[in-house]
């Protein structure tokens, strides 16, 4: 049964308040595939069959956050209280984050204090960082406990903790000593010390690191999770791998909206509204507006050069797209080698000499087509207009392309604003201009 089909029937069995029967149908599904279905129900039926469900929490954090806040205004204030709870750390502070004042001050009070505690102390770090990222909730040993005692105490801890694949290894001032991996606890002899079985001086991030740095320190040594620790280097939190991913994927989309030209969208596209949508878009688009009055005033210069030799306007518009493709091309395999780390400012210089070189072969390989073309349609010095004005053109567009990413990294700016229509407008403009000059040199018009 798709979910469309069983959403229905779940919407006849809770307004019939046959909750054991709504709970029967989806009991043996999976906590992701029940909150797909939840988006499908209407809030006010979604809460009663959500808090009936042993997984709930499970299956609440999977929801959107517009869904879980929508959900949030239905739910009494003790129902929710339970359900944010049994929540990680982590999602229980991310939720609390997308709640309005109103809902908060209803909220921290039906929650014992020391999850009050946690939820304020988490959402005080400044957003976008390890700190608003990470989940307090992770195992910890004494170096001095043997192997007995520190299985003892991850039993403990197990049932509250993100993660006790790795348990970290702390002092009385709770500063990071190691870490050690339970497959390391479970091979080792039982009077062994943990300080002499843990690895000393675990990777780790400072809370204030950008989540983005975050998530490069976390796939580049391929962690489980990443300790976060504070000024002191007292550990605070952790942020694990699936969270790391997530950022991973939410700044790789993030880049992608940017590299066509687009602000960044919150939440699923079928979900924002046009206000948004409109909002998004419109700065850029209206800026190159005013940008591509630039190949209007090249045009507008060399009207006697295009009036003598109208076979030029033909090719025109074939000229400055392969300067914009080129671009764009080398733009976008900047951005995202600027993004993974794979190059720095200081490779500017050497892929300068690189990317002409590449550009220089593209443009004479386009060259040879275009010129027996021109050769057809006019004559042989409008052949020799095209093949050298495709080099220049491609040369020009695919410099831009590669140096504008690193021109604004430079000044702080994200590289991704390096968008492609950006380009292209640069690149067409540079295009008629050259493509222009070059005709009415060889030409010997204007």
């Amino acid at each position: 049964m798709n979910h469309e089909a069983l959403a229905l029937m779940l919407n006849i069995a809770i307004e019939q308040q046959q909750f054991e029967q709504a709970i029967l149908q989806v009991q043996d599904l999976r906590p992701i595939d029940i909150a797909d279905i939840l988006t499908l129900i209407k809030p006010t039926l979604a809460w009663q069959l959500l808090e009936r469900l042993p997984n709930r929490s499970t299956i609440f954090a999977y929801l959107e956050p517009h869904t879980q806040v929508a959900m949030a205004h239905e739910f009494p204030r003790e129902s929710m209280a339970r359900l944010i709870g049994e929540m990680p750390a982590d999602e229980r502070t991310d939720l609390y984050k997308h709640l309005n004042q109103e809902q908060r001050d209803a909220l921290l009070p039906a929650l014992a204090q020391a999850q009050r505690e946690d939820i304020r102390r988490l959402a005080a770090y400044e957003e976008r960082t390890a700190g608003a990222l990470m989940t307090s909730d992770y195992a910890t040993l004494e170096a001095q406990m043997d192997v007995n005692e520190a299985l003892a105490a991850l039993r403990l801890e197990a049932p509250d903790a993100e993660t006790i694949y790795h348990a970290y290894v702390i002092d009385n001032e709770r500063k990071l000593l190691g870490v050690v991996s339970l497959r390391v606890l479970i091979l080792a002899s039982p009077e062994q010390l943990i300080h002499d079985i843990m690895v000393s001086g675990p990777v780790a991030c400072h809370v204030n690191d950008d989540q983005e740095d975050v998530a490069k320190v976390v796939a580049r040594y391929d962690l489980i999770a990443l300790p976060i620790v504070d000024d002191s280097g007292a550990l605070v939190g952790i942020v694990t791998h699936d969270d790391a991913m997530d950022v991973a994927s939410d700044e790789a989309t993030d880049d992608f909206h940017k590299s066509g030209g687009v602000s960044t969208v919150v939440g699923r596209l079928k979900d924002v509204s046009i206000r948004i949508l409109y909002r998004k878009r419109v700065f850029w688009l209206v800026f190159l507006v005013f940008g591509n009055l630039l190949s209007g005033l090249s045009i507008a210069n060399f009207e006697d050069v295009i009036a003598a030799n109208l076979v030029l306007v033909f090719f025109l518009p074939l000229l400055v797209d392969s300067g914009g493709n080129a671009g764009s091309q080398s733009a976008t395999l900047m951005v995202r080698a600027l993004a993974t780390g794979d190059v720095v400012m200081r490779d500017w210089f050497s892929l300068l000499g690189r990317e002409a070189l590449v550009a220089l072969m593209l443009g004479a390989t386009m060259a040879v087509a275009i010129a027996l073309i021109g050769y057809v349609r006019g004559d042989a010095l409008v052949s020799l207009v095209l093949a050298l004005s495709m080099i220049c053109v491609v040369m020009i567009g695919s410099v831009i392309g590669m140096s504008l990413p690193f021109v604004l990294n430079k000044l702080g700016f994200d590289p991704a604003t390096a968008s492609a229509p950006l380009i292209t407008s640069i690149s067409d403009a540079s295009g008629v201009l050259i493509y222009l000059f070059i005709a009415s040199r060889i030409l010997g018009i204007g």
